[in-house]
């Protein structure tokens, strides 16, 4: 076998191409394995939900788990008085498999029940793993799962539309996207959020928290039940309305699919599941995440992969979902969850410290998703920068389709914290935000729901604070506040036309969401206050928020529709660091950034191809909230400066915190071909 393109692309991965060809082989190994004979393809291995959980086959409802260490199951609800009885008592058969075949009487739509486990020496009331539906009590606060088999099933009205473009992702969360101090539902979302997404060209949207999570405050990362829809927003039948719609405005939607760990919780989750710790887990420490009070999956087991291998078909399947953002993959990748290496060095990639069974499952889980639908999109959430995550399965990569750009908000958390903007680094700003494997798409983000998380702020609060709260009327005059709303558009914009494929935005701070994200807990008295979206602040038109939104709608559709993520690479024209000024080229646009705080400057020379070249807009413009100094009908003509060397240049007039976008006109055609002629 010779060494995949993954390694002939990068010298650096040479002592480790064995290592990379070893997983590849246990890979296809693995996918034999689970095969071997009984199905077809990864798509029909991954058909459990459709003979787990509680379904009807022939007329006759039936419920069937996974119970490998059970010695006797019930059935337990209102038609048990809650307590087991023989009468409801499930049958082994075979391979660690319990089924009852329900009465049609005994259990109807909207009927709450659960399980009872017993093993030697223990017993213990559970959610059934495959439960579609799970809802807690307002008074007891306990879980249930519910019957959930309405007689009317859900017609899908619009086809998802083939789409290749490069994802511009609308990062959102239900519950907190409403402005009361509440649990907003999906129905909500669908009416009152959705259309503003569509209106600023996002044309993807992430959804968070979407699997069942008995914490709120989890941001629905500790995951209980893996195939109900987290029934705080609502039910199944109005999720898939709200995805429906967004079909019909022509937005992809993808989940935040969390596969990385679960949640401890017995009764609503799958903890002590059978009695053992290691039915679905690793046991003792292995089995326990150190850093998130979890329990880790065991990946080598075939059950673990049958249950979240058929868990991202069902999402797809079920719902029409295109595609996930799978969460914490760092955390799967190592033994020590990344929590121990700095990753200065390749060999802590390939030095026997990384979890294969893990890395199995992740690239099975990518090529399930191809097999299912190839026009899914699937994103890693990768910080250790693991070599090949976004690269194809055969070129030796684990087959994501893009990989979340996690150090740029990072660095201009940093940069916002650490220094003052004046002591930039643009030529440092410039390779941050372009430095990726020129083998794998990334995600580009300033700042996503982890940068306002409590204890922390958001771009635009970390810029202007306090101020914020009394001087975002259009005509107050700040300081603080026009430095504030200048970078916040700058650092955006430059984010979004360096991308490397995408790009992603966290709900409401496109037009500067001050303050922070808290969710409901002991430690705010239970407050839904910071759990919400001001949606009133950006819809006033005496506040500033109007404009920096106008900007993010701008720049969203700009590219978009010149397809920029997609056009590689970013060409530098200029960058000047006693200046601060940075200028590149993607397609026919030129970029002019200045980030010097004071010096605006005049006729400065920008390099560019000979032509001719004319103002589209800038973070300056009126209806931004700038000072218009520049003219919108400005044509700049290039000049010669090397007739030698055949360089050109515009000169521009570019004032401080101030970044503008120039498109080369097209040549007419008769002059063309004059000057074809010429040559």
């Amino acid at each position: 076998m010779k060494q995949p393109k993954l390694v002939q692309n990068d010298s650096w991965l040479n002592p480790y191409g064995d290592v990379i060809k070893h997983r590849m082989i246990k890979a296809e190994n693995k996918r034999k394995e689970l095969l071997h004979n009984r199905h077809s393809s990864l798509s029909q291995f991954a058909n459990g939900y459709l003979s787990f959980g509680l379904f009807e086959e022939n007329g006759i409802k039936i419920l069937r788990e996974w119970l490998p260490n059970a010695q006797k199951v019930y059935l337990i609800g209102d038609f048990s008085n809650w307590i087991s009885d023989e009468s409801f008592a499930f049958i082994n058969i075979g391979n660690g498999v319990w089924e009852f075949k329900v009465n049609n009487d005994t259990l109807k739509h909207g009927d709450l029940y659960r399980i009872k486990v017993c093993w030697n020496e223990g017993e213990g009331e559970r959610i059934p793993a495959w439960s579609r539906r799970v809802v807690q009590d307002d008074d007891t606060k306990v879980f249930s799962a519910q019957v959930w088999m309405p007689e009317k099933q859900y017609k899908w009205k619009n086809n998802k539309k083939i789409t290749h473009v490069a994802p511009i992702i609308y990062e959102a969360h239900i519950g907190m996207s409403g402005e009361n101090e509440k649990v907003n539902s999906f129905i909500e979302f669908k009416n009152e959020v959705l259309p503003r997404i569509s209106k600023l060209g996002y044309n993807t949207i992430q959804f968070m928290a979407i699997q069942e999570h008995p914490y709120y405050g989890s941001f629905g990362y500790h995951v209980s039940n893996y195939f109900a829809v987290s029934s705080r927003f609502g039910t199944p039948e109005e999720l898939k309305e709200l995805i429906d719609e967004a079909h019909g405005f022509g937005i992809r939607v993808i989940m935040d699919i969390v596969h990385s760990h679960a949640v401890r919780n017995e009764i609503e989750g799958l903890g002590r599941y059978d009695g053992t710790q290691y039915q679905f887990f690793h046991d003792g420490s292995r089995g326990e995440h150190p850093a998130w009070d979890s329990y880790c999956f065991d990946y080598g087991k075939n059950e673990v992969l049958h249950f979240l291998l058929s868990n991202v078909k069902f999402w797809l399947d079920e719902f029409n979902f295109d595609g996930f953002r799978f969460d914490g993959i760092t955390s799967m990748l190592y033994f020590d969850h990344g929590l121990e290496r700095d990753f200065t060095s390749y060999s802590y990639y390939f030095d026997g410290g990384q979890d294969e069974d893990a890395i199995t499952y992740l690239i099975l889980a990518n090529q399930l998703m191809k097999e299912i639908n190839p026009n899914t999109i699937s994103i890693a959430e990768e910080m250790s920068g693991y070599p090949g995550i976004a690269s194809k399965f055969e070129d030796g990569g684990i087959g994501f389709d893009y990989r979340l750009a996690m150090g740029i908000p990072d660095f201009w958390i940093k940069m916002l914290k650490e220094s003052r903007d004046e002591d930039w680094n643009v030529g440092q700003i410039f390779g941050e935000l372009t430095s990726k494997r020129s083998d794998e798409k990334t995600i580009s983000y300033a700042e996503s729901h982890d940068q306002a998380l409590v204890g922390d702020k958001t771009v635009a609060f970390r810029l202007m604070d306090k101020d914020m709260y009394f001087q975002m009327k259009v005509e107050d005059s700040n300081l603080v506040i026009d430095r504030g709303m200048a970078l916040h558009k700058m650092i955006r914009f430059i984010t979004i036309a360096t991308g490397g494929g995408g790009y992603l935005n966290f709900m409401g701070n496109e037009f500067g969401h001050p303050e922070w994200i808290d969710f409901p807990r002991a430690g705010n008295n239970w407050s839904y206050k910071h759990a919400t979206r001001q949606w009133s602040l950006v819809d006033r038109f005496d506040l500033k928020y109007k404009f920096l939104n106008a900007f993010d709608e701008q720049i969203v559709k700009l590219v978009s529709s010149k397809q920029l993520l997609d056009i590689f690479p970013c060409n530098i024209q200029k960058i000047n660091e006693p200046d601060n000024i940075i200028s590149f080229s993607r397609s026919d646009l030129i970029f002019v950034f200045n980030f010097h705080p004071t010096q605006s400057y005049t006729d400065y020379g920008i390099p560019v191809k000979d032509g001719k070249y004319k103002f589209l807009f800038s973070s300056d413009d009126l209806k931004f909230g700038g000072f218009g100094r520049y003219d919108e009908n400005q044509i700049y003509h290039s000049s010669l400066i090397t007739p030698e060397d055949n360089n050109y240049q515009i000169k521009l007039y570019i004032p401080a915190r101030t970044a503008v976008v120039l498109e080369k006109m097209p040549i007419p055609k008769v002059f063309s071909r004059l000057k074809s002629r010429r040559g």
